[in-house]
């Protein structure tokens, strides 16, 4: 069993790469399709804003899907969908069906997390959850990672509609060893004192203020990371001037970053746990220092070399990897089992929508104003999402001692 739960946490991680291989494909791609198809950066951001508009939507559902189904088959169907949706990208003939494609992907990838956590609440005790959570998550790095020098390196030598297909078959691939290794007869250890109820009602949920403050927390803090995962590579061609090829020989190195931070933050937290601090206010105090090196790290707008400029972009990219860990660990330290899926896919849709109306404000300042403008963005949000996270804490705490 102690084996089997690692095995599957790998899954969890290649997982969540191929997830961001589909989903980076087409920001690696954006300066060979903007200028395929004359697209500016208003209709790009709409184009991205599509993925995320699903994304937002399904969320919530894909949570409570995922609560009524398991996640074996929830992270199954979700995996099937998005390839297939991913894939579908190589027809594309323009705006308009790009857009087509990326509601679709949206729609499918809305389930990862949900079932991810849901996962991991199932197989790790409370110390090792940040750390498994970390080690998922960090997926998202690795597959951003090698997105810029595999996808590039696929474009230059056959075509971009080759590399959206290639990554659409990656992830139907993935689906094999998660259904041999994630049996159905294989009981996983589901805390025995937490039955899941037959219904679970979305109101309750939201009444409980654990919940809203979640959702709040990912709504001003996920558009950071969408900033980073879907305008780098532009930001890099069009306000740095590199081209293609150095885009992917270099760009990478914040994604990197991220991977790093992700483990480094669920490590750190979990450490506390072990040594005795509550795991709600040991999450706290690794995100507190997060937001501070977030806010920092945007600074690189205003720096005139690119390598210090990627340097302080990694450095924020590493916080936030550091700070999701560990709230995407947070409904499985404050929620009962039963609940997991649906709160972290009801996070999921505030997150969504928060990134959304970002990528859709950064469209209209990077057209006006320029990149340094939208720099702003990662620069004021972390504090934002950390209000919400420090008061349910401090309420948990309070309610503890009662």
């Amino acid at each position: 069993m102690n084996s089997r739960k690692w095995w599957i946490a790998g899954l969890l991680f290649l997982a969540t790469a191929i997830n961001y291989l589909d989903r980076q494909t087409l920001s690696v791609t954006a300066p060979v399709l903007r200028q395929q198809f004359g697209l500016s950066a208003v209709e790009y951001s709409r184009i991205v804003a599509c993925f995320l508009a699903a994304y937002t939507i399904m969320q919530a559902g894909a949570g409570r899907l995922v609560d009524r189904i398991g996640p074996r088959l929830g992270l199954f169907l979700a995996m099937v969908w998005g390839s297939v949706a991913g894939a579908a990208h190589a027809l594309a003939w323009g705006a308009i069906s790009f857009g087509l494609f990326r509601l679709l992907l949206g729609a499918g990838e809305a389930g990862n997390w949900p079932a991810s956590v849901k996962t991991v609440q199932q197989w790790f005790p409370q110390p090792q959850r940040a750390f498994a959570v970390g080690l998922f998550n960090s997926g998202s790095s690795l597959g951003a990672v090698v997105a810029l020098p595999l996808i590039t390196w696929i474009t230059v030598r056959w075509s971009w509609r080759a590399a959206f297909l290639a990554m659409g078959v990656a992830g139907l691939l993935w689906t094999v060893p998660w259904l041999l290794l994630y049996q159905k007869n294989v009981d996983s250890p589901a805390p025995a004192a937490q039955p899941v109820p037959a219904n679970l009602q979305l109101h309750r949920l939201l009444a409980d203020p654990a919940v809203w403050s979640l959702m709040c927390a990912r709504f001003f803090a996920d558009p950071i990371w969408w900033f980073y995962v879907f305008w780098l590579p532009d930001y890099l061609g069009k306000a740095r001037g590199l081209s293609l090829q150095l885009i992917g020989t270099i760009g990478w190195t914040p994604f990197l970053a991220a991977g790093l931070g992700s483990i480094a933050g669920g490590w750190a937290s979990g450490a506390l746990v072990r040594r005795g601090v509550a795991a709600p206010r040991a999450r706290l105090l690794v995100m507190t220092v997060s937001v501070l090196l977030m806010s920092v790290g945007a600074s690189a707008a205003l720096v005139r070399d690119l390598y210090p400029a990627l340097a302080l972009i990694s450095l924020a990219t590493f916080a936030y990897s550091c700070w999701a860990a560990n709230v995407l660990t947070l409904p499985a330290d404050l929620l009962p089992f039963s609940a997991v899926g649906s709160t972290v896919g009801l996070c999921g849709t505030a997150a969504g929508a928060g990134g959304t109306l970002v990528t859709l404000a950064t469209g209209t300042l990077v057209d006006r104003f320029g990149y340094g403008s939208a720099f702003w963005f990662p620069a004021l949000l972390p504090p934002l999402a950390l209000l919400p996270v420090a008061h349910i804490v401090r309420r948990t705490k309070k309610l503890e001692n009662c």
